[in-house]
């Protein structure tokens, strides 16, 4: 089923599209996680990406919250848009030699799943709030916050924990 397709009827089956999209997307990011979390060299890195893996891992969970208030089995639909930032950071990661230039490459790439994680999430809160769902709002709040708050710690990793100034030397 494609974001507006013919099985997309009302602002309820686009609620319900849009949590399983993300669902499949945390799944696809839990999986994608280990090898970035095994390419990074840089300590503050890895350690970051272990703790957001672990943090996906309760996203997740809470989604399957949101499911079941919504009396729907949680269920995930593919998602073209994480599948393809996951490719692209493969195919980076597999172009680069120098291991600290692939650290800056990995936050890269770690922050384009967070800014897709962030808008979709915003975009789900605001139709679970129109649709009076005020039952699930807090559970996609507290995903968005993280997301936020991961891509705040990939930024000083990037720029005060010196992995971007490493990378350019």
């Amino acid at each position: 089923m494609g974001l507006f397709s013919k099985d997309i009827q009302t602002m309820e089956d686009m609620l319900l599209h849009g949590l399983r999209d993300i669902y499949y997307a945390e799944q696809q990011i839990t999986k994608a996680l280990p090898t970035m979390i095994e390419q990074a060299t840089n300590r503050d890195l890895a350690a970051g990406l272990k703790a957001h893996l672990e943090e996906t891992q309760k996203q997740i969970e809470r989604l399957d919250q949101v499911f079941k208030k919504l009396g729907e089995k949680p269920s995930g639909i593919d998602c073209p848009a994480i599948d393809g930032l996951i490719k692209e950071s493969n195919e980076t990661a597999g172009e680069i030699a120098d291991k600290s230039v692939l650290d800056a490459a990995i936050i890269a790439n770690a922050q384009a799943v967070e800014h897709y994680e962030i808008a979709r999430y915003g975009t789900l809160i605001a139709w679970a709030e129109e649709l009076g769902h005020d039952d699930i709002v807090r559970f996609l709040t507290t995903n968005l916050n993280e997301e936020k708050a991961a891509n705040t710690k990939l930024n000083t990793v990037a720029l005060r924990k010196g992995v971007n100034r490493k990378a350019a030397s």
